[in-house]
């Protein structure tokens, strides 16, 4: 995740969230916004390798992060603990 342009799929992500959600404390988008973007760089590597992962590959992996994650909070018993986005 230190490739150049990481950081700022990071912040465009973020930026997003906190868009999405402007009434919540700014901690939470900024937390789904790491998660997410982790999660992004997790399926780019089972994708591509982990060698040569740029930040195109990360952003292109984010709706499907969105997806694991939509999933992730319906199916978990502490459904009620974890922001949905």
């Amino acid at each position: 995740m230190g490739t150049a342009g990481s950081g700022d799929v990071l912040s465009g992500l973020i930026g997003a969230l906190t868009a999405a959600m402007p009434a919540a404390p700014p901690a939470n988008p900024l937390r789904q916004g790491v998660y997410l973007h982790g999660l992004a760089g997790d399926l780019a590597a089972e994708t591509i390798g982990t060698t040569g992962i740029t930040a195109t590959d990360i952003l292109k992996s984010i709706p499907e992060a969105l997806r694991q994650y939509q999933k992730t909070i319906t199916t978990t018993p502490l459904y009620n603990k974890i922001l949905p986005v």
